[in-house]
């Protein structure tokens, strides 16, 4: 197998996950971050400047469009490194380095922001910002990921059963705007927190604070925070009794599909993450998920930002032609 066949293999977008003009856009920004890091690293290994000319000495079995490509088949299609490695011809220590790497760059991108090229999102506090700024409104949601369960014995055994899924789970918090977008993803927790604990915890009901022009939609497991912000945050409409009316039986079931139409877009942004291999079912270290699911999020941020901005139709009057008098 050649390297020329396994670099056009790699590179097509039902392996890589991304278009190819999307890889390319990626290849010319993280190259130099690589090639500076790399370069880092060896001079704080020996210790000082490079003694000979740039080029001298053994040359790399994987040059970095090749790590660039490993690294994206392993986050979209979770294949074994030893996989990737018998495919390049390389030792598999070679290819979870190139992962760790790249992983690593892809991380520390931070989200696409829809109209908005070159600026990238990459706090919560980045977020809420520019939800500030632009008058986006937010939809919140919370999703879990399955993960291995812990050693026997090890602490915080019991930090990952999730009460939900009956599982050892992470769970993460994903914003999004109107359109389904994703604006942020990240806020990694253990599956036994719940999302209302996460909220306070994580500095969303601080954000909220500080901004309190942006307005969000959530669902049941955030009641809390609508309760503390009843003028930014919207929830589910509570259920009538039983005794009471028909009519509000009826006005509370429209009242709630209203709400869930404006906030099922966030659970498509959730879905779309979920198509990648590594966020159905994570396998490797629990401690590498959280670096895994932001290269993730920040990749399909960069596609669903790429989508034109729906404006409501406005209903004003507008004369089609002058009348003269």
């Amino acid at each position: 197998m050649t390297l020329t066949w396994a670099r056009a293999a790699c590179s097509h977008p039902a392996l890589s996950g991304v278009s190819r003009a999307h890889f390319g856009e990626l290849l010319e920004e993280l190259a130099p971050k690589w090639e500076a890091f790399r370069e880092s690293a060896l001079r704080e290994r020996r210790g000082g400047d490079r003694r000979r000319a740039a080029g001298a000495g053994p040359k790399q079995r994987l040059v970095f469009t090749d790590r660039l490509l490993v690294t994206l088949v392993h986050l979209r299609l979770g294949l074994p490194h030893a996989a990737l490695a018998q495919l390049y011809g390389v030792d598999r220590s070679t290819v979870s380095g190139a992962i760790r790497e790249v992983r690593r760059l892809l991380a520390a991108r931070g989200f696409a922001v829809p109209d908005r090229p070159g600026l990238r999102l990459r706090t919560l506090e980045d977020l809420f910002t520019y939800a500030d700024a632009e008058g986006v409104e937010l939809r919140i949601d919370g999703t879990e990921v399955q993960v291995r369960r812990p050693c026997a014995g090890r602490p915080g055994r019991r930090a990952f059963v999730s009460g939900k899924k009956k599982q050892n789970t992470i769970k993460t918090t994903t914003f999004s705007d109107g359109q389904g977008r994703t604006l942020f993803s990240g806020i990694v927790r253990p599956g036994r927190m719940h999302d209302q604990t996460a909220a306070r915890t994580e500095g969303i009901a601080e954000q909220l604070r500080q901004h309190p022009t942006v307005k969000a939609d959530v669902d049941e497991g955030y009641r809390g925070l609508a309760n503390e912000f009843p003028a930014q945050v919207s929830a589910p409409p509570k259920k009538p009794k039983d005794d009471a009316p028909l009519g509000e039986h009826h006005a509370w079931r429209e009242q709630r599909r209203r709400q869930s139409s404006a906030r099922i877009c966030v659970e498509h942004a959730n879905a779309e993450l979920k198509q990648w291999r590594p966020l159905q079912r994570f396998t490797g270290q629990r401690e590498t998920y959280a670096e895994t699911h932001l290269a993730i999020a920040g990749l399909v941020s960069d596609r669903s930002a790429r989508r034109a901005t729906r404006h409501k139709t406005s209903t004003e009057l507008v004369l089609a032609r002058q009348i003269v008098c």
